[in-house]
């Protein structure tokens, strides 16, 4: 039995590890459903409170015709009075009796919904400034999240690909070695051409004023300019 109830626990716990796993990989989206669902209930409130208000300008118009009704009845007594009808008068007050009665209920009612009325004003604004706060940090949770995201997949990518970078490199030196050694052949080969067609050694006597460079005429031309022009 003992075995058992541990085998159970084991599960229990093992179940629990599971729940908050899945909770932890998707607490940004609960948290932002659970924000919706704050303002959905802001919202609700919100409409509760209207139908509070409501009752109270209700109540408040109940009490002004009551006190409007009083007044005219109480004119009615004394009328009756004034005519000496005692009984007309006394049935005129017990209605005027049942007037403030009603009038009392509804101050009552009236400064009753007017109170709830402004402890609801009170949470709804209070609750309105938490679930903007609430807001405020989604946003900087969700950009916090993609950011840490992002970083993650760029050091995983870089863990896993420093092999194929390292590669990457050799490939890269390889091929700057065999551009280097094909640019020294192609230079080798210009030398050994100009020594094959006797153009270096045409160069070397120019260069050293043993053979007229070509652009001489050019040079006489030149000069010729310059002392026509003094």
């Amino acid at each position: 039995m003992s075995i058992l109830r541990k085998i159970v626990t084991a599960i229990r716990g093992g179940a629990r590890e599971v729940g908050e796993a899945i909770v932890d990989q998707n607490s940004v989206r609960i948290f932002e459903q659970e924000i919706k669902d704050a303002q959905n209930q802001l919202d609700k409130a919100k409409m509760d409170l209207t139908e509070v208000m409501a009752k109270e300008m209700q109540a408040s118009r109940k009490i002004e015709g009551l006190q409007e009704d009083i007044v005219k009845h109480e004119g009615y007594a004394s009328q009756a009075l004034d005519k000496q009808d005692e009984a007309l008068a006394l049935e005129v007050a017990q209605k005027i009796a049942d007037l403030q009665g009603e009038l009392e209920i509804q101050k009552k009612a009236q400064q009753s919904f007017s109170a709830h009325a402004e402890r609801l004003k009170a949470m709804i604004k209070k609750t309105t400034k938490a679930v903007t706060d609430l807001e405020r940090e989604l946003v900087m949770v969700k950009t916090t999240e993609s950011v840490q995201k992002a970083t993650t997949a760029i050091t995983n990518n870089y863990a896993s690909g420093s092999s194929r970078l390292l590669t990457a490199k050799e490939s890269l030196d390889r091929i700057k070695e065999r551009q280097t050694h094909l640019e020294d052949r192609l230079a080798a080969g210009e030398v050994l051409e100009g020594e094959f067609s006797g153009q270096d050694l045409d160069q070397k006597l120019k260069d050293a004023g043993i053979v007229e460079d070509d652009n001489k005429a050019k040079d006489i031309l030149e000069k010729l300019k310059a002392e026509k022009a003094n």
